[in-house]
């Protein structure tokens, strides 16, 4: 590493320590928004399973997403963004596997499917 590079680096870890110590203030701060995981869902008109199969998690996480035990995290936090903002698009996504499930009987998905209007393709 170059001795240029260097020193920039150590100064920006100096400047990491002086923030978490309150010396001085951050440049900039990212808040994020809390997502609404009952909200989307009640948009889709889904029952807790229902929903749960069709982001591919289990009923218990989102019980736990709903009633704020937990909180979304990663590609989950951005699937329920994605969900909330287009829901044609996860529509447009969900109904070849949707048709494709039908087959499967048995599967959570398919009966999930199978029970709800929304889902009929």
């Amino acid at each position: 590493m170059k001795a240029e590079l260097f020193k920039e680096l150590v100064a920006s870890v100096r400047e990491g320590g002086a923030i978490l110590r309150g010396e001085i203030a951050p440049a900039r701060k990212f808040i994020v928004d809390k997502t609404d995981v009952r909200r989307i869902r009640a948009t889709y008109r889904l029952s807790q399973g229902q929903f749960a199969a069709l982001l591919g998690i289990s009923v218990a996480t989102l019980q736990n997403w709903e009633q704020g035990r937990r909180a979304p995290k990663g590609a989950a936090r951005v699937l329920l963004q994605v969900a909330a903002k287009h829901p044609e698009t996860v529509w447009d996504v969900v109904k070849p596997v949707v048709a494709q499930n039908r087959t499967k009987t048995g599967t959570r998905f398919a009966r999930a499917a199978r029970s709800n209007k929304i889902f009929q393709v």
